[in-house]
C-alpha cells in the first residue's frame, strides 16, 4: 500500500502540488493527454526544473491569456506594494517545456468565467478522467463549493465560483487528481498546513488570511493550522480543498522509511519562507 505523506511547512496550493507529485514520480504524459481533452480554452502548461531556496524542485505552470489572467501570482496585486521574485527563475532547466494543452470544440462556447459547481462538474465529465481521479477532483470542488457558500451566505447550487472557478484552478485540481491516480496513492498523511497572516487581495476586495475559504475548509474538515506570523498567504483554498479531500490521516506513523521525495515550486515569494511543498512516499 502506497502512503503519500505531504509535509506543508511552507504552506500548499494546486502548482505546488502537482509541481511535487510530478516530483515524485507521475505520469507526465498521461497528465498532457488528460490536458488536453480539458474543455477549456486559455491556457498552456509548462514543466521545468528550477531553484527555490537554493533547492531543486519542479515548478508547474498554469500560462494564462490576457483574457483569462487572475493575478494569483501577482505579487504587488496581492499585496499592494512591490515585491521581489528573486529565486523563482533562477537556474531555470533547458529541459523545460511548455504545450497548448486546450482543444476548440463547440463544448467550450457554453461555458463562462463565473462557473457554477454544476458548470465544474459538467467540465469535468467531458474531460477524459479515470473513474478515480474525477472522483477526486469532483471531491475537491464540492469541499470548495461548500466553503464559498459558507463564506458568501448562500448555498452549494447558487454559489459561483470567481478565483476558484479560474482557467488555472481548474487545470491544478484536474492536474492534481489525475497525478495522485498515477502514483496509484491510497494513503495520505498530512499533519498540519503552516499559514501566514496579514491580508490578501481578491475581487471580493481585501480580505484577512487565512481568507474565509481556508478558515471554513479547515474547520469543517478538522484540518490543523499553525500559524507562523509571516506575513502572506501560503495555503490557498484550492490547497486545503485538495488537503481536506484526499487526507486520510493526521498522525505519522512512529516509524518509517521514504521511498521517494518530490519537491514542488510555489510562484509566490515571501520572506522567511521557502515556497516549497515536500511530498514522500513511505513505507
Amino acid at each position: 500500500m502506497k502512503t503519500l505523506y505531504l509535509e506543508c511547512f511552507s504552506g500548499i496550493s494546486g502548482d505546488m502540488t502537482v509541481g511535487a507529485l510530478l516530483d515524485l514520480g507521475a505520469d507526465e504524459a498521461m497528465l498532457r493527454k488528460t490536458l488536453a481533452s480539458l474543455p477549456v480554452q486559455g491556457f498552456e502548461v509548462k514543466i521545468s526544473r528550477i531553484k527555490k531556496s537554493g533547492l531543486d524542485a519542479c515548478d508547474f505552470d498554469v500560462i494564462l491569456d490576457a483574457e483569462h489572467e487572475n493575478h494569483d501570482h501577482d505579487m504587488e496585486y496581492l499585496y499592494s506594494v512591490p515585491h521581489e521574485h528573486p529565486d523563482v527563475h533562477e537556474h531555470t532547466s533547458d529541459h523545460s517545456h511548455s504545450v497548448h494543452t486546450h482543444e476548440h470544440n463547440d463544448y467550450e462556447h457554453h461555458t463562462h468565467e463565473h462557473r457554477s459547481l454544476a458548470d465544474i462538474l459538467d467540465i469535468l465529465d467531458h474531460t477524459q478522467l479515470t473513474d478515480r481521479a474525477r472522483a477526486t477532483a469532483n471531491r475537491i470542488f464540492m469541499i470548495l463549493g461548500e466553503a464559498e457558500a459558507k463564506a458568501h451566505g448562500t448555498t452549494l447550487e447558487e454559489v459561483y465560483f470567481h478565483e476558484v472557478g479560474a482557467v488555472d484552478s481548474i487545470v491544478d485540481i484536474v492536474s492534481a487528481a489525475v497525478c495522485l491516480d498515477s502514483l496509484d496513492v491510497q494513503e495520505v498523511v498530512v499533519p498540519v498546513l503552516y499559514e501566514g497572516c496579514g491580508t490578501v487581495r481578491c475581487q471580493h476586495g481585501i480580505l484577512p488570511v487565512p481568507v474565509p475559504a481556508v478558515s471554513n475548509i479547515a474547520a469543517a474538515r478538522h484540518l490543523k493550522l499553525h500559524l507562523t506570523g509571516l506575513p502572506g498567504e501560503f495555503v490557498t483554498p484550492t490547497g486545503a480543498a485538495i488537503v481536506a479531500a484526499i487526507r486520510t490521516s493526521d498522525t505519522l506513523p512512529e516509524q518509517f522509511t521514504i521511498e521517494r521525495i518530490g519537491l514542488g515550486a510555489g510562484k509566490r515569494c515571501y520572506e522567511g519562507a521557502s515556497g516549497l511543498l515536500r511530498a514522500m512516499l513511505i513505507r
